[in-house]
């Protein structure tokens, strides 16, 4: 089997991917737009062959690069890069060279954007925020109307909460309009109060899910992106069983083969007419990637699991190898950022918590407005302890 994985190098943990790959066989041959000579070692063992793209933004380098691997070991059979950035790359490169594995460009569409997921979940008997794409203020202000404020506005294409705003009145809705990109479609929702939640995992070929987990993300993305809050999620030991029956149905409505998934959903704080009732799960977005950030190495902490492997097992054999009968516990994600002044410092930290963590570093710049920009991550058997782990670390002073 002949791999092509776009961009092994960043973020660093997906070198993984290719090991696990490595394992099972594969050849595996990465793309990517930083020199050979300045990749790491744990990197270049973990691929058969490296070329080398000025700019992975560049399709003609790209597809330079797998017509060359392509005229040296013959037929390609996946062009992967987990990454929801160069997803529709990834989908016109397999076109252009008869990929049969992976997703389509028009399947791609219902992956990105946001209307379109909407009528894949309606279609599957599953009940949505209602929605509308406004191209004038006059058009928004009739959505209002009908579900009043405050109203989420995001771009219908997007990658993650970039671009996404929460309008509390007219006011916020007629400055959104007179400084929005005119070359963007928004597509503007009714709010609505819940936690959000995800469902997480790995499927095969079949859109079968071999490996699943789920996350809970006390502060939402748009909070923290927009509002640089502070970076807080964490791991549950089980799934909960309604949200795995619905995740399991999302995946199958969207067809998804042989990739990870981070689907997207609120679980009402309240009842929410046409909605549901407080409790009920409301599919909000889906996302055929990888969960973002080191989210990977989080979910093998608290599942004492290996996911790369179970991917790339769910890749060549289509069904999970590997053994899952390890002990389950929760493992939490904070994020501090560099200006912030915290009550409790590193050495703090580590000397009170040195049997919980089990893994702190920095966090890449590019990543840090959704990720802060350095992390821990920690395990506990105990809720509660997580959650006190959690206030000690994100505790400002004079807080």
């Amino acid at each position: 089997m002949n791999f092509i994985f776009v961009s092994p190098n960043f973020p660093y943990i997906y070198y993984r991917f290719c090991k696990a790959l490595k394992n099972n066989g594969v050849n595996v041959l990465g793309i990517g737009d930083t020199p050979y000579d300045e990749l790491s070692e744990d990197i270049k063992s973990s691929l058969n062959e490296y070329y080398y793209v000025p700019s992975l933004k560049s399709y003609e380098d790209k597809k330079n690069a797998v017509a060359y691997f392509q005229n040296k070991y013959g037929t390609i059979d996946f062009i992967e890069s987990n990454n929801e950035y160069w997803m529709q790359d990834d989908a016109r490169l397999r076109s252009e060279f008869h990929v049969t594995t992976g997703p389509k460009e028009e399947e791609v569409y219902f992956f990105r954007h946001k209307s379109a997921m909407k009528k894949v979940y309606e279609e599957a008997n599953l009940k949505v925020a209602r929605y509308c794409l406004p191209k004038t203020l006059e058009e928004a202000k009739a959505f209002v109307q009908k579900v009043g404020y405050p109203v989420i506005m995001k771009p219908d294409d997007g990658v993650g909460a970039s671009k996404t705003h929460a309008l509390h009145n007219e006011e916020e809705l007629q400055e959104f309009f007179l400084n929005k990109d005119p070359n963007i479609s928004f597509i503007m929702e009714e709010f609505v109060e819940g936690e959000l939640i995800s469902y997480d995992g790995v499927c095969n070929s079949k859109s079968e899910v071999t490996y699943a987990v789920s996350h809970v993300f006390p502060t939402q993305i748009m909070e923290v992106v927009n509002d640089k809050g502070d970076v807080f999620y964490y791991t549950l030991p089980y799934i909960p069983s309604d949200l795995e029956e619905i995740g399991k149905k999302v995946v199958r409505a969207f067809k998804a083969k042989s990739r990870f998934f981070h689907l997207e959903f609120f679980r009402l704080t309240k009842d929410k007419m046409g909605l549901g009732k407080k409790g009920d799960i409301i599919p909000l977005e889906v996302n055929m990637r990888v969960p973002g950030g080191y989210t990977p190495d989080l979910i093998n902490f608290a599942h004492s699991i290996d996911i790369y492997q179970i991917w790339a097992d769910s890749i060549v054999f289509d069904e999970n190898r590997q053994t899952l009968n390890f002990p389950k516990t929760y493992a939490c994600y904070v994020g501090r950022r560099n200006y912030v002044h915290y009550e409790h410092y590193y050495e703090d930290i580590m000397n009170r918590y040195k049997d919980q963590i089990m893994l702190t570093q920095g966090m890449p710049d590019i990543l840090s407005d959704a990720m802060g920009n350095y992390f821990f991550m920690a395990k506990f058997v105990d809720k509660g302890e997580m959650e006190e782990f959690i206030h000690y670390l994100i505790q400002h002073k004079n807080s």
